[in-house]
């Protein structure tokens, strides 16, 4: 059994990015099975599923459950990511397969199964793909709450505790993170010295220099100033 960098059930501010893909695979199985059979059952089950996940946690969704004591012991941890952008993503599918349900016992079949075609559609494309048109909404939502991407024109190195003698990279970045840990590792293979900033405990130096996303480096000069972004 491969070593888990992340707790499925205690580290819940990331995820493994292959474990929202198998629950949105479930998710367009089941909302499928509705258009399929007319029957608003498969998406009202689906759609209490995703509540009481949101609602209690991982270990009380059952896809979820599935993928870490079944699947993931078996082909190994993927990718670290933030857990937020698939947990809105969540919101969402849950939101509209209530409506959906709600459509079809009220007796607009047409707009419920518009509702459960939309889900499924999506669902399916975030499954084969990757991409997730609910996290893409909510790093939108992000920017609309002022976390907002852009230059870095300067750092002040003294409240990093940092005291360089030349150019050095700072690097916003989460223990959990997988393309952190990798780029972290090729910089400093580079030659180059980095002093990294972990948002999960320095969350008003994310907000401060608009780091949206990690990983996020900068080259820092004499001074502070910032002379290249680097990721």
């Amino acid at each position: 059994m491969s070593v888990r960098r992340a707790d499925p059930y205690r580290d819940t501010d990331v995820i493994d990015a292959r474990a929202p893909r198998a629950n949105q695979t479930v998710v367009a199985l089941l909302s499928l099975a509705t258009l399929l059979t007319g029957s608003p059952l498969f998406v009202a089950l689906q759609a209490l599923q995703l509540w009481i996940g949101l609602r209690f946690g991982r270990r009380f969704c059952l896809a979820c459950v599935v993928y870490f004591a079944v699947i993931q012991p078996r082909i190994g941890e993927g990718p670290i990511e933030d857990s937020r952008p698939p947990r809105f993503a969540n919101l969402v599918g849950a939101i509209f397969l209530t409506a959906s349900t709600l459509a079809y016992l009220a007796g607009y079949a047409l707009v419920g199964a518009a509702l459960a075609a939309i889900v499924a559609g999506l669902a399916a494309l975030a499954a084969t793909t990757g991409l997730c048109v609910g996290c893409e909404m909510y790093r939108f939502s992000a920017r609309l709450r002022g976390i907002r991407p852009g230059p870095i024109a300067r750092i002040d190195l003294a409240e990093l505790g940092a005291a360089p003698r030349g150019e050095i990279v700072v690097q916003f970045t989460h223990p959990l993170c997988t393309d952190c840990r990798k780029l972290e590792d090729e910089l400093r293979s580079q030659g180059r010295e980095v002093v990294t900033v972990d948002v999960a405990k320095r969350p008003e130096l994310a907000r401060k220099y608009g780091v949206a996303l990690v990983p996020t480096a900068v080259a820092v000069g004499p001074g502070g100033v910032v002379t290249a972004r680097l990721a």
